[in-house]
């Protein structure tokens, strides 16, 4: 008797009860300070509740809101940073298909060249620090940040980057870049 892994079972299941899941879009921002330390965010909340990862959320879709709009925005009220279009680069977008099993994500990443000359407040969704590039492998993160994001903003934050990621929980990320300039 063949026995199918969660993750298959779980796909299968939802394909034969013809249920789908939301699809959320939202947006990640790379903030440095003048050293050159990333600021990260231990999330209080879900979607990654007790991981580092950058400043962020979910567009405004009601209201039309841009990626690049929600980026400025959402640094603003998370850091206090004021940022314009010209400070951003969106260096890559990345769908994630069934992440935490209950939704899909498509998410634009942006590395912002203005800096930050000091450590933002922590505020209800999370505690902020910065850290050097260096220590980021060794936190803990979200696993499709670890094997696709992080990897592509050091590599390649001044080009441009298209991914998808099936992300079933129990399983590592499977990663396929669909296109690199």
């Amino acid at each position: 008797m063949n026995s199918l892994a969660g993750s298959e079972f779980r796909l299968l299941y939802r394909k034969a009860m013809n249920r789908s899941l939301p699809f959320k879009i939202s947006v990640l921002v790379h903030l440095r300070d003048e050293e050159g330390r990333l600021l990260l965010l231990k999330r209080k909340k879900h979607p990654n509740h007790g991981l580092w990862s950058c400043i962020g959320g979910k567009l405004e879709m009601d209201e039309g809101e841009s990626p690049f709009e929600c980026a400025i925005r959402e640094t603003r009220e998370e850091t206090g940073l004021e940022v314009v279009e010209k400070d951003l680069h969106l260096f890559a977008m990345i769908s994630e298909k069934n992440y935490e099993d209950n939704s899909h994500w498509l998410m634009f990443l942006f590395d912002c060249s203005k800096t930050l000359n000091r450590l933002p407040s922590n505020f209800d969704e999370g505690d902020f620090a910065f850290h050097h590039p260096e220590q980021i492998e060794n936190l803990p993160i979200p696993e499709t940040d670890r094997v696709a994001l992080w990897p592509v903003y050091f590599q390649h934050r001044k080009g441009f980057v298209v991914m998808r990621a099936e992300c079933a929980t129990g399983n590592k990320p499977e990663v396929v870049i669909e296109e690199l300039q």
